[in-house]
């Protein structure tokens, strides 16, 4: 199914302050980037939380810290978080994470290659949260078609790798092929990391899919010179989508 128009702003991903000046952990800093993002054109925002000493988190306190300060300056924006393995490489840390969250996003994303995804997309389900599933490659791609909650997902995001050696608009159109003739009816979010995020957002623009943009996915802008924030970055995403 083709997207729905949106576009999102994803704030920070893994990154840090040493990749941009603009990726404090603070609460507060980070819901300002949220609301620039919005404030310029997006009309959802995708975070991953951060602890106090800057380190990457699921945890409830974090996780409801982050979301809240977002909420506050965004009212009525849907907000969504990662459960990405790499802030919690087992499973059942991720899962028992989720059980602990009081403060509850719209929707989290689930990355369909990882060990343990369908546990953790049940303890989605079981909370209320909407779940974005993660397909970077035919392995998640796979995987999430062999899995219970296919059919309970809120969207696909399809995620080009910037290692990918193969034609961008190929690669997308294998995978956005292996989602639609499952799930017709699925909405598919399309978009790039690296030096994918550009030509990835252009195809999404092309094809009519959803897509995303933020210091999360990229650090500079089509030119490549560096973006001064995720408002600029959304900036020049509206442009590119009108």
């Amino acid at each position: 199914m083709r997207g729905d128009g949106l576009l999102k702003v994803c704030v920070n991903g893994s990154r840090t302050l040493a990749d941009h000046p603009r990726l404090s952990s603070d609460a507060g800093d980070i819901a300002a980037e949220a609301a620039a993002g919005i404030a310029a054109g997006a009309a959802a925002v995708h975070v991953h939380a951060k602890s106090s000493g800057g380190r990457e988190s699921l945890l409830g306190t974090d996780v409801g810290r982050v979301l809240s300060a977002i909420r506050a300056a965004c009212p009525g924006v849907p907000v969504g978080v990662t459960t990405g393995a790499w802030a919690a490489p087992e499973a059942s840390d991720r899962i028992a994470a989720i059980t602990s969250w009081r403060v509850l996003p719209d929707f989290a994303s689930v990355n369909w290659h990882e060990d343990g995804a369908d546990e953790v997309a049940g303890a989605l389900l079981a909370h209320g949260i909407g779940i974005e599933a993660g397909i970077w490659h035919e392995r998640g791609l796979t995987a999430w078609a062999a899995s219970p909650h296919r059919s309970s997902c809120l969207r696909a995001l399809i995620e080009i790798q910037p290692d990918e050696l193969l034609p961008v608009d190929s690669v997308a159109e294998r995978l956005i092929g292996g989602v639609e003739s499952r799930e017709p009816e699925l909405p598919i979010l399309l978009h790039g990391e690296g030096t994918t995020a550009w030509p990835v957002l252009d195809l999404a623009a092309a094809w009519g899919y959803a897509t995303r943009i933020g210091l999360e996915d990229t650090l500079v802008l089509p030119d490549g010179l560096p973006a001064e924030s995720n408002r600029e970055l959304v900036a020049e995403a509206v442009r590119r989508l009108a």
